[in-house]
């Protein structure tokens, strides 16, 4: 069983995913962590995150580099975001993503082309979202709590920058796949997001197209 959960930034898909993977019993990959990687090595390695040379030199970056909490800061997201748009960065990754999805007993994958590049045979899509205001309160919030001094609005700025490098890239844009379920959760809580996904992947499996 194969689930791939898409969607924009601070959307709350990666929680979604975790939650569903547990659920169901399945390994989990956050793949925006993978961008991340590049564009924090790229960093590391005085390299130009909007240069495609340097970026591709940064996908052979170690495998201990996921497990570093800097992957995790706000900045290293925007780096993330601005490697991704490289076509050579996107293949470079490619396979490490097939593979996971691929390996026996299935797999959930979070990210922003799971179901429409990686995994398009998954046997259930969703594409999490919540509009950019409610996804920069969340954020903003977060980032207050861990102590980091910044205003909404440059939040929502990030934001908006952010989901137009991903939509507007030429190669692997995020969209919604058309047979993926839009999980809209704006007005929900944590909880009532996760069991809106778990019903509908549940329901998803029992009853196959």
């Amino acid at each position: 069983m194969i689930i791939a959960v898409d969607g924009p930034t601070a959307s709350g898909k990666g929680t979604i995913a975790r939650a569903i993977a547990a659920h169901f019993g399945l390994p989990v990959l956050d793949t925006g962590l993978l961008y991340r990687a590049v564009g924090y090595q790229t960093q590391l390695n005085h390299g130009d995150p909007d240069d495609a040379a340097d970026a591709l030199v940064a996908c052979d970056f170690p495998d201990a580099l996921l497990d570093d909490p800097a992957l995790r800061y706000e900045s290293t997201g925007g780096l993330a975001s601005r490697v991704s748009v490289h076509p050579a960065v996107r293949k470079a990754l490619l396979q490490r993503q097939l593979d996971f999805a691929g390996q026996p007993g299935g797999a959930v994958l979070d990210g922003r082309d799971i179901g429409t590049v990686i995994a398009p045979h998954a046997d259930a899509k969703l594409f999490v979202t919540a509009s950019a205001e409610e996804r920069a309160r969340r954020r903003h919030a977060e980032m207050l709590g861990r102590g980091v001094d910044i205003g909404y609005d440059a939040v929502l700025a990030d934001i908006h920058a952010r989901d137009a490098r991903d939509t507007g890239r030429t190669e692997a844009p995020l969209l919604r796949a058309t047979d993926a379920m839009l999980l809209d959760n704006s007005d929900m809580d944590v909880a009532e997001g996760i069991a809106a996904a778990i019903a509908f992947v549940t329901e998803r499996v029992r009853r196959p197209s």
